[in-house]
């Protein structure tokens, strides 16, 4: 189980169990090994004012890997960076990929809390199921987003200024010729400090209607957060359409 099978310092077990975490919907404790040593949680040097909403490198995430007939069994954090893919991966030739999305907020006590991720683990399950692959459980899911919050605790804004967003990834990693369900899969959870999505916050926005285009078509895959779905999307507020035929719609 992730339990047994996460590596990562000493001092940083001990302060996982120290620290908590704790869910909006509900209480829950950490599962860490026992470990005297200390670790010195000190908020990361970034000017959390202006935090937008882009990319920034954390320190740790999470993988766990299992075969097609397999289960989500060894995990571990590892410092953050690239992962090596085969070129036939099933995930780069027929999109055969899963995105989830939480976060991590700190409170004014200090104290830090997830968003749902019960929630996020089940809507994982039914999107694998929908994509043919494995999935991990809702508890290796919870622990493995709750492990790499905490393992990324500096990167958490303080109170008001923001939230660490945590990206769930589930990828056919195997390599595959064929249309068919790939050999191996990937289960990857990593985070990024974040602020507001949006340009302009909570001010009015400039919103588009699409009337010709759909995502989410009768017998598709757009139902479930593949990565496939964010593929077409391009940012209209930057280049809006130059068709005179367009039957483009702007709100305010």
């Amino acid at each position: 189980m992730i339990q047994r099978a996460a590596c990562f310092p000493r001092a940083l077990l001990s302060s996982l169990q120290k620290v908590g975490v704790r869910y909006f919907t509900a209480p829950a404790a950490l599962t860490s090994a026992q470990s005297s040593a200390d670790w010195d949680y000190e908020s990361a040097d970034y000017d959390w004012d202006n935090l937008g909403f882009k990319l920034i490198q954390t320190d740790y995430m999470f993988m766990t890997r299992c075969s097609q007939y397999g289960n989500f069994e060894k995990g571990q954090l590892n410092p953050y960076g690239n992962i090596e893919l085969s070129p036939s991966a099933g995930v780069l030739n027929y999109g055969q990929g899963l995105i989830e999305g939480t976060k991590a907020y700190r409170r004014d006590d200090g104290r830090t809390f997830l968003f749902r991720p019960h929630e996020s683990a089940i809507r994982m399950q039914i999107g694998a199921e929908r994509m043919c692959m494995p999935s991990p459980s809702t508890q290796q899911f919870v622990d493995a987003v709750k492990l790499t919050a905490l393992a990324n605790n500096r990167w958490i804004p303080p109170a008001g200024k923001g939230s660490l967003y945590i990206r769930p990834l589930l990828i056919g990693n195997g390599p595959i010729l064929g249309v068919a369900p790939a050999p191996e899969y990937t289960f990857l959870v990593y985070a990024c400090p974040v602020g507001n999505y949006l340009r302009n916050g909570t001010q009015p926005l400039t919103l588009y209607v699409e009337e010709e285009h759909h995502r989410a078509s009768r017998g598709g895959a757009g139902g479930v957060k593949s990565i496939t779905n964010y593929g077409p999307i391009e940012d209209r507020e930057e280049k809006p359409s130059n068709n005179p035929n367009s039957r483009n719609k702007f709100e305010s």
